[in-house]
């Protein structure tokens, strides 16, 4: 299990001195996968710990406050992608208004390394006193961006840790290994796309909330999930798997968007579970997007729908048969 260290200050000396992987890390795609890699390359060369350095919120929530929902996972998740690559913890900084107007100098110096001063009297230091770096070609930090990879590079010699650069990485098919080109693919619905850049497929997790319970009546009781600040796919139904929070993987179909014909003010996930009977509400799933199915319809009436509905279940199973 990935530990989440929430700050850079006031650390032990046990959450110090690893060898890091630093950026956003939304998606956690194979792009990202490669640049953890050469963080555990120089973790197990050095002999210390491997750590991920990201941030919460997204610094493009910070300085574009108003922007759509763009997420691609939740800090869990993000964690949970990380376990199987090797990552000892996450420090999910606080982008908030100091860290937001740090200079690349101050950053580094501040937050990655760390006063060169006696701990506290707690045994305690501000700073991450990181061992090695690892970041994309594209690394950017600091008030204005400032701080470039090579950047880093010199301040890494000059502070005394080292610093490896991972060049643009692409799939051999011409796949664009990156966050926008998840978010591109998962806008047209394409989920084989999405999920060969992030290596498996894209989730949505959240707890089960109370919807208007319409699908009871008809037989298709739904576990409806908010789409929060998860970046809005395409509309539409999917073939799904769920994981249930005691581990348990169920089979599904999900309409996801606002219903045309019931019409909802924001975007629900409402997925239906095969062969499953049980109460969800409160608790957290997370519903895998397998296959698209179809877009949003509106229909004339509830016998129109039920048909519709079971055709995209027969749909659906055979998608994830």
């Amino acid at each position: 299990m990935v530990q989440i260290v929430p700050d850079w200050r006031d650390l032990p000396d046990r959450l110090r001195g690893a060898a890091v992987a630093i950026g956003a890390f939304d998606g956690v795609h194979r792009g990202h996968q490669a640049v953890i890699a050469e963080a555990r390359a120089a973790a197990d060369r050095l002999g210390v710990p491997l750590a991920v350095v990201s941030f919460d919120p997204h610094p493009r929530r910070w300085f574009q406050p108003e922007a759509a929902p763009f997420r691609l996972m939740t800090p869990a998740q993000m964690a949970r992608a990380m376990a199987p690559l090797g990552v000892d913890r996450l420090h999910l900084l606080p982008f908030d208004a100091t860290m937001a107007a740090m200079t690349d100098a101050a950053f580094v110096g501040q937050v990655l390394c760390g006063p060169q001063i006696a701990p506290s009297a707690a045994g305690q230091h501000d700073g991450l006193g990181i061992a090695h770096a690892a970041v994309g070609f594209d690394f950017t930090y600091g008030k204005g961006r400032t701080g470039s990879a090579e950047g880093l590079r010199r301040q890494g010699d000059a502070l005394g840790f080292g610093v490896t650069v991972v060049d643009r990485i692409d799939d051999g098919d011409g796949l664009k290994l990156s966050s926008s080109g998840v978010r591109e693919a998962l806008k047209a619905g394409d989920m084989p796309r999405a999920a060969a850049i992030l290596g498996r497929p894209f989730a949505i997790e959240g707890k089960v909330i109370h919807g208007d319970k319409r699908g009871r009546t008809i037989g298709v009781p739904t576990a409806n999930v908010s789409m929060a600040d998860y970046m809005r796919p395409a509309y539409g139904v999917y073939a799904t798997r769920t994981r249930l929070p005691d581990g348990r993987v169920i089979d599904g179909v999900a309409n996801l968007g606002v219903r045309p014909m019931f019409e909802i003010d924001q975007p629900l996930l409402e997925v239906w579970l095969f062969d499953f009977d049980g109460d969800l509400y409160g608790q957290t799933i997370e519903t895998e997007l397998v296959a698209f199915l179809r877009g949003e319809m509106a229909f004339d009436g509830l016998d129109a729908l039920k048909i519709q509905i079971a055709a995209d279940a027969a749909a659906a199973r055979e998608a994830l048969s």
